[in-house]
């Protein structure tokens, strides 16, 4: 595993595994499920429990670290690091790769809301189809 750049959270403890995962997601390409996370901290050899990256994940979440989300209404979360950057997805229905949308169509819409006092905080948007390896019509 190569050493991690990114800065370690203020108030938390640094030992291997929690260095494992903080790794494992600063060089990941997309977000990953914590079953993504073991399986590449166990190819590397060392040994972490799920449940142990299940906890780790959920103090990096809550150091605001990580962020949590869900794609496709799955009730399987996918992580990443926190970049502090708005972010969607486009899922592939074959194969599940996520691809991350380089802008947000939402950034000039204004909802139009029968409460017109109503203070709009976030939202998610999620697109889905085919990759380009899946797609069945080229």
């Amino acid at each position: 595993m190569k050493e991690i750049q990114t800065v370690w959270p203020v108030g938390v403890k640094k030992t291997k595994p929690r260095a494992c995962v903080l790794s494992v997601l600063e060089h990941a390409e997309s977000p990953l499920s914590a079953m993504d996370i073991y399986s590449r901290i166990e190819k590397d050899t060392s040994t972490v429990w799920l449940s142990t990256i299940y906890r780790i994940l959920e103090l990096f979440v809550e150091k605001g670290v990580v962020v949590k989300t869900t794609v496709m209404n799955n009730e399987m979360a996918i992580y990443e690091l926190n970049h502090y950057q708005h972010k969607h997805y486009a899922v592939c229905v074959s194969c599940r790769k996520i691809v991350a949308m380089n802008n947000c169509p939402m950034e000039k819409f204004v909802p139009k809301l029968a409460d017109n006092g109503f203070h709009v905080l976030g939202h998610k948007v999620e697109m889905y189809g085919y990759c380009k390896e899946c797609d069945p019509n080229p």
